[in-house]
């Protein structure tokens, strides 16, 4: 199918939040990266998202050019061809930009969407993340009206978050962070609610003690129950439906059980990285390893292409990382929901 519509994506999103699920957003940084997701998705006959970061797009783009916005461009370009030959619904997404990259960034990508609705095409991307979580509370909800504001007029849903989720991401280091950041208050959720829903959708991403990186289980102390009582003090103030659409950033390491818990809060998107980054990695190293000989040209000897071309463990990358999303759709019970179903 196309990428998800406006209107199928809030489909989406909305039927995670009643039915108590939610979706795995799955960073990509190539056309192999992104190929596993989609095959991930529809294995599974779940919908899903894929997402871009500003490294990533730096990366996509070649280490001489660097260019975060048109690295971004191509990948969302190449899903977009490639999403017309599964029959799940996905989605595009821009993660963490921060307001030092909203010009640079975020700016040029939604202007690319303006220009493309201007000529009668479909948006680049369903959803961009801005995080202004470094800035006062004050700011960073006055930055986000001011850009819910813009990408409500093109069909874009704006992704924000307040409190700081701890650890190391794509150069950001937050692992110094007071742990009193780490835990949105109620009082937050209800002045962000009430500032930001009247001017168009968004996804929020409150933390509740979540980190970045590479942690054993059972390292990260979440309090998923911080979601709960946001919920709580929006719906007493505002109503049920003001409830907001939750996102989990930074689950690695995280137990299931705490997972499962976060998702009867409102909980409908979770990133993952972290762990298909490894699983990508870890099939070429087996590749590697049990080719090495034949991977090599020394002692006069010419190897063996058919283990040295770079598509052979590509390939092999590509299969684990398309598992390990399969797992994370069961874990986050979107699997066998597709919309299209």
């Amino acid at each position: 199918m196309p990428i998800a519509t406006y209107d199928q994506y809030c489909k989406m999103l909305n039927n995670a939040k009643d039915n108590g699920y939610a979706y795995p957003a799955i960073n990509v940084t190539s056309t192999s990266t992104a190929n596993a997701a989609l095959q991930a998705f529809a294995e599974a006959k779940s919908d899903g998202i894929i997402q871009v970061s500003t490294g990533g797009g730096s990366f996509a783009s070649g280490q001489s050019v660097k260019d975060e916005v048109l690295g971004a461009i191509s990948i969302a370009q190449h899903v977009h061809l490639m999403a017309s030959k599964y029959d799940v619904c996905i989605a595009l997404h821009t993660d963490h930009c921060h307001p030092e990259k909203v010009e640079s960034f975020l700016i040029p990508l939604i202007e690319e969407t303006e220009r493309r609705r201007a000529k009668g095409e479909v948006n680049l991307f369903n959803s961009h993340m801005f995080d202004g979580s470094v800035l006062p509370t004050n700011e960073n909800i006055k930055m986000s009206k001011e850009l819910l504001e813009r990408c409500a007029k093109s069909e874009i849903i704006l992704e924000i978050e307040t409190g700081v989720v701890g650890g190391e991401e794509d150069g950001v280091n937050n692992e110094d962070t007071p742990s009193d950041k780490l835990y949105t208050t109620p009082e937050e959720m209800v002045e962000v609610t009430k500032e930001l829903r009247p001017l168009g959708k968004f996804m929020y991403a409150a933390t509740f003690g979540n980190v970045h990186g590479v942690y054993k289980p059972g390292n990260v102390k979440l309090r998923p129950e911080v979601l709960k009582e946001g919920q709580d003090a929006i719906t007493k103030e505002l109503g049920a439906e003001a409830q907001n659409w939750l996102v989990f950033h930074g689950g690695s390491g995280s137990e299931l059980s705490e997972i499962h818990e976060t998702l009867n809060y409102g909980v409908i998107k979770m990133n993952i990285d972290t762990d298909t980054q490894y699983t990508y990695s870890r099939a070429v190293v087996d590749h590697m390893f049990k080719n090495y000989d034949e991977m090599l040209k020394v002692e006069g000897e010419v190897g063996n292409k058919k283990k040295y071309d770079p598509r052979a463990w590509m390939k092999a990358g590509e299969k684990s990382m398309c598992e390990r999303i399969k797992q994370a759709c069961v874990d986050l019970k979107s699997d066998g929901k597709s919309i299209n179903l």
